[in-house]
């Protein structure tokens, strides 16, 4: 199998590769990165089950890649060309087997060419004998992985779909490394000098460093923009003060197909207007965001493709929030009665406070509870970074809503 590798222009990863490319995503090649990482494939739910359309994962340093992916996952079901009639007829968020495989595939290539631009697409497959390319050393520690790599260099096209089609189960199998064998991918197609200037050169990071334990914002920027940036405004800003030069900081530049919405909780508040991205990933061409809400990735859509383009279809309209954990919530998004809600809050925040001070009963728990999640949940402030006046109404329990932004999910 190995001498097939070669046959196709296969390169075996050199210890100088390993090494760099180790400390470039990970920040060391003296220890192994974390398990999770050489455990994560990509996997969905099956075809019979609820939210067929998901990917599937443990809460791990995975899910902010995982999420960018199901981002796109998303955008082939609901908005590629159907064609045939039955596939035109079926629902794209309950995929067949074959939906699901054709809909990842479609994913992961549209990323890779993204990342590409008009350049090859490198892309990695651990040795199918075993073999290891690095010795095991102080400097650098054997991950099961990186070290055992074949490099391909492929064309974006016909090349390119015939190598994932060829190789889908290396990505997919249970407990394989697919995930860390995509970031690599992506990393090198990149290349590793210019990930390490999306970076920011005024610093030394590495791809994955984060507060976040779901992964790296880094990580999405490079999946969403090709860009491994970590500044989410549009363009450039020149940043300095009269003690120093202007710094130029790259941030988004260009509209990118799928978009980014975040909110990273009360303690992220006084940073959040520099933290806020630009109307590039805001207003993206598909109604179609990866969100990031009090450090938990998940991914927002509308099935709509028109609805960023006509301002009467985001008066009123439905947005679907999917997590990684398997889990969904509904919601309509109304922007036409803000005034009327806020008169109404105010005349039953009244009416409760006399009838509480009347009768001296409080409120019943559960509805309290209830209105509370309803006001105050961590979706409702991350949607209203981009609808500020908007009244959000959730067809999920309350214990849903809880679960999906606690650390135990």
């Amino acid at each position: 199998m190995a001498n097939q590798f070669k046959a196709q222009g296969a390169e075996a990863i050199t210890p100088e590769l390993a090494m760099e490319l180790r400390q470039l995503v990970f920040g060391t090649s003296a220890i192994p990165m974390r398990a999770e990482w050489t455990q994560t494939p990509f996997t969905f739910g099956s075809p019979k089950e609820e939210y067929a359309y998901g990917l599937r994962s443990p809460r791990n340093a995975t899910r902010g890649l995982l999420s960018v992916v199901q981002g796109f996952v998303v955008k082939h079901l609901l908005f590629a060309r159907k064609t045939t009639r039955a596939a035109a007829m079926a629902d794209p968020l309950s995929p067949t087997a074959d939906m699901q495989r054709d809909a990842l595939i479609s994913a992961l290539i549209e990323i890779l060419r993204i990342i590409a631009d008009k350049d090859k697409v490198v892309m990695v497959l651990p040795s199918p004998d075993d073999e290891c390319f690095v010795d095991h050393s102080a400097l650098y520690f054997h991950d099961g992985v990186t070290e055992k790599l074949y490099i391909f260099t492929l064309n974006q096209n016909e090349e390119l779909e015939f190598f994932i089609k060829r190789h889908f189960k290396v990505f997919t199998e249970e407990a394989s490394p697919g995930t860390l064998l995509f970031l690599y991918s992506a990393v090198l197609t990149r290349t590793m000098g210019r990930v390490r200037s999306d970076l920011d050169s005024t610093k030394v990071v590495p791809l994955t460093m984060s507060n976040n334990e779901e992964g790296s914002l880094m990580i999405v920027t490079l999946l969403l923009t090709g860009r491994a940036t970590p500044y989410i405004h549009n363009g450039v800003v020149n940043v300095g003060d009269e003690n120093s030069y202007a710094v130029p900081q790259y941030g988004v530049l260009n509209r990118c197909a799928i978009g980014l919405m975040l909110w990273e909780g009360e303690s992220g508040q006084s940073n959040l207007v520099a933290r806020q991205p630009g109307s590039r990933l805001k207003t993206p061409n598909y109604p179609i965001w990866i969100t990031l809400c009090a450090g938990h990735f998940g991914v927002m859509f509308n099935r709509n493709p028109d609805l960023l383009r006509n301002y009467h279809a985001e008066s009123r309209f439905d947005l679907y929030y999917y997590s990684c954990s398997g889990r969904e919530i509904l919601m309509t998004i109304d922007n036409r009665s803000y005034n009327d809600q806020a008169t109404g809050m105010l005349e039953r925040q009244m009416s409760t406070t006399e009838t509480t001070s009347l009768s001296g009963k409080p409120k019943d728990d559960k509805e309290e509870i209830k209105e509370e999640l309803a006001v105050n949940t961590p979706l409702q402030k991350l949607i209203h970074t981009k609808w500020e006046e908007a009244q959000v109404r959730f067809h999920a329990q309350p214990s849903t809503l809880s679960y999906l932004f606690s650390t135990q999910q």
